[in-house]
């Protein structure tokens, strides 16, 4: 890979854009490499954390707009940017964004589409599509109506508004706000305590909460109940039970 840097360490693997000179801005190449590390990462059995970040002074620019267009934007959203994104939300992984500088334009939509997301202080969230007469894409209005409300959703949107790292997190949009020489440890720590969790149970969350938001109560009662029932028949869970009556901690093997 050329624009992506891929490596595992252990149960965790960091995809890094590596775009410095462009902000990891994303051109053709970044799109295409970044889907195909994300599909390695989902791939791999021993991988149970998935730490997206950028290399440099950002995490990602959004679209490099000097990259001459060679299809037209809706196909180029639904064809190259839709299924990284959706590949990062339907995943079996926990993925989470590591974040300095800007998170700009698809950039945040990225930052957003993770499980979880760090940013350092000097970090931001800029959604500069108004400013040129253009609305937010890569399900940023989705996900900036289920984290704001519709009204500061609407404001952040029509006022082309940087949000820093601060505000992202008294607004709940990112788990923890952190200095900037302190964001790749406090990440890689958070990461490796995720890593001894319980991975059919964490893939059984994501799922839940991906699909509470258009369920009735008494729907998410049943997809709750589904999810149990399966989670009960492994081997993870009788392995838990026994290491709890045995007074040790339990090591999950994601059977």
């Amino acid at each position: 890979m050329d624009v992506i840097k891929y490596e595992v360490v252990g149960a965790i693997a960091t995809i890094t854009l590596n775009r410095p000179e462009a902000r990891n801005a994303f051109n053709r190449a970044l799109r295409s490499e970044l889907l195909a590390a994300i599909g390695k990462a989902e791939a791999d059995e021993a991988v149970r954390i998935v730490i997206l970040q950028g290399e440099g002074r950002g995490f990602c620019a959004g679209a490099d707009l000097s990259e001459k267009r060679y299809q037209p934007v809706d196909v180029q959203l639904e064809t190259e940017y839709k299924p990284i994104l959706l590949a990062i939300i339907e995943g079996q992984k926990i993925y989470i964004a590591s974040v300095s500088g800007a998170a700009a334009g698809i950039g945040s939509a990225l930052a957003m589409s993770c499980d979880m997301m760090f940013m350092a202080e000097d970090a931001y969230i800029y959604l500069a599509f108004a400013a040129i007469g253009l609305v937010p894409d890569g399900g940023s209005n989705w996900h900036l109506l289920n984290k704001l409300g519709k009204v500061r959703a609407f404001e952040t949107i029509v006022e082309a508004r940087k949000m820093p790292a601060a505000e992202c997190l008294e607004l709940g949009i990112v788990n923890a706000v952190v200095p900037v020489e302190e964001l790749k440890r406090y990440t890689l720590e958070r990461a490796k305590k995720l890593a001894l969790g319980a991975p059919l149970a964490q893939a059984a969350v994501k799922r839940l909460l991906r699909e509470a938001g258009s369920l009735s109560l008494a729907e998410t009662m049943t997809a709750e109940a589904k999810e149990q029932k399966a989670l009960i028949e492994s081997k993870d869970f009788q392995n838990a039970v026994k290491s709890f009556f045995e007074k040790r901690k339990p090591e999950f093997s994601g059977n």
